[in-house]
């Protein structure tokens, strides 16, 4: 016998964002494993008696391991009962889901993945703005600002992310902009480019701050708070 687990994407914090089938999810389940920006009133769904464990990643913070993350998800579904993996914004977003689903096919369990508000649509919302503008920002890309090791990945194409005409939501990049900022001007973006600095959204602390690129490199080079935060960039960042 085996369990069934639940991927469910919790948005970016706010417990009105959560979908219907997530609410549901959460009251019917017997395990919830959750990450840090899950945390809080959105497990206030989750039922009386229903284990929650907290297995969430921050940078800069002990953490625990993705293999062990993967290992207690299969261990808890192994026992024949229903576990919620419950990831912040929408788990398909940078949001090591691939991985959690190779261990629980490899242990023949079955799943099912509920998609979530994503945190950068969430960000554009508090911002006031869309992400896309017909003839002005035609092409929306997401990018990680930091690698495995907390870098800045090597590998990102950085041409398209130079791209002026396009909107651009960096994740998880508040340590890496300042030198990303240095390869995208080397490769043409205008360092007046608007900016948007979307840190803790759509919770009681939230704070959008509008710069320019070049502004915000600076003001990240002199000070990063612990706030989660996405950074926007395009041509609709100044409306």
């Amino acid at each position: 016998m085996t369990g069934f687990v639940s991927f469910v994407g919790s948005g970016p914090g706010d417990p009105e964002l959560l979908t219907l089938k997530a609410v549901d999810r959460l009251r019917r389940a017997d395990a919830v494993l959750f990450d840090d920006l899950s945390s809080g009133p959105i497990l206030g769904h989750a039922r009386a008696g229903a284990d929650l464990v907290g297995v969430g990643k921050r940078a800069g913070r002990a953490s625990p391991k993705q293999h062990h993350v993967s290992r207690l998800l299969v261990e808890y579904a192994q026992t024949d009962i229903r576990v919620v993996r419950l990831k912040s914004g929408d788990g398909g977003l940078f949001g090591r889901l691939e991985e959690e689903l190779m261990a629980l096919r490899e242990a023949g369990i079955p799943y099912e993945i509920i998609p979530g508000v994503p945190s950068a649509v969430a960000a554009a919302a508090a911002a006031g703005i869309p992400l896309t503008r017909r003839l002005t920002a035609r092409r929306v890309q997401f990018v990680t600002g930091h690698d495995i090791s907390g870098q800045l990945p090597q590998d990102i194409n950085l041409a398209a992310l130079a791209d002026p005409a396009a909107s651009t939501v960096v994740f998880m990049g508040k340590r890496t902009f300042p030198k990303l900022l240095e390869a995208l001007a080397a490769h043409g973006l205008p360092t007046d480019t608007p900016a948007i600095l979307a840190e803790g959204v759509s919770g009681p602390d939230q704070t959008i701050t509008r710069s320019t690129v070049a502004a915000l490199a600076e003001a990240l080079t002199a000070e990063i708070t612990d706030q989660p935060a996405l950074i926007l960039y395009g041509p609709l960042a100044d409306a």
